[in-house]
């Protein structure tokens, strides 16, 4: 870990999201469930604890009976300069599938490129490069 990593909170999704974020971005996922924990706050095959390592790293889970569950407004995932253009490019057509396009990936004034997503999990992405 070399940075801030996000930890995300699922109602039961993330071995979904997580799947969906390591098929997008690349890198390791690495899945732990509530049985492997001895955890009975949820389904046995619930996910416990999820990580993505590589490029772009977040940590993820299933939220327990005590856990709120992912609700972001106001915040986006600043994904800029992470990697060359045909890569960027490529994670916003991804993102975008089942997600909505808040504001395209495109040139703007000032000689840069970028653009916001909302995947189809709720996270909002702003995703640019300089060409």
């Amino acid at each position: 870990m070399t940075g801030l990593v996000p930890y995300l909170h699922f109602d039961g999704t993330a071995r979904e999201a997580l799947t969906f974020y390591r098929d997008v971005f690349g890198g390791e996922l690495i899945l732990h469930t509530f049985a492997d924990f001895g955890r009975t706050d949820g389904a046995p095959d619930a996910i416990a604890h999820g990580m993505l390592r590589g490029l772009v790293e977040l940590s993820g889970a299933d939220a327990g009976e005590k856990d709120d569950t992912l609700a972001l407004r106001g915040i986006l995932f600043s994904l800029l300069g992470t990697a060359e253009p045909g890569t960027l490019q490529a994670w916003f057509s991804a993102l975008s599938g089942e997600g909505v396009v808040s504001d395209p990936l495109q040139l703007r004034p000032w000689g840069a490129y970028d653009g916001q997503v909302v995947d189809r999990f709720g996270v909002t992405w702003l995703i640019g490069y300089e060409d």
